[in-house]
């Protein structure tokens, strides 16, 4: 996770839409059977989530949302990490081919919840 105070804004919240957009590191998680990409949501932005973004939760307490990078939007959803208090963005190989996105890399993101 970025050590520095993430560069983050909430872009809007309205009773249907809400979006926030921050730079956070690309990082892998290694398990025996597979690699896994994914980028922190800042705690900030995480603790908002979990308590005001009148949103349902789905398997394992995620949260769906339209994610971009670059030129490159797709649905996804954000997973509960208890070990870091944060959402995790998982960011799949066809998003890091088509941005050109490396292992610690800071990472523009912009996601909306309710679309």
């Amino acid at each position: 996770m970025n050590s520095k105070k993430p560069k983050s804004k909430q872009i809007s919240h309205n009773f249907f839409v809400v979006e926030y957009e921050f730079i956070e590191k690309l990082w892998k998680y290694n398990s025996a059977s597979a690699s896994w990409y994914f980028i922190h949501v800042p705690p900030e932005q995480t603790l908002e989530i979990k308590t005001t973004v009148p949103i349902p939760k789905v398997g394992w307490g995620s949260v769906r949302v339209q994610a971009t990078i670059g030129k490159t939007t797709w649905k996804t959803s954000i997973f509960p990490n208890n070990e870091t208090a944060t959402y995790l963005l998982p960011i799949k190989a066809e998003v890091r081919k088509a941005e050109q996105l490396e292992i610690e890399q800071n990472v523009k993101v912009h996601i909306k919840i309710g679309v």
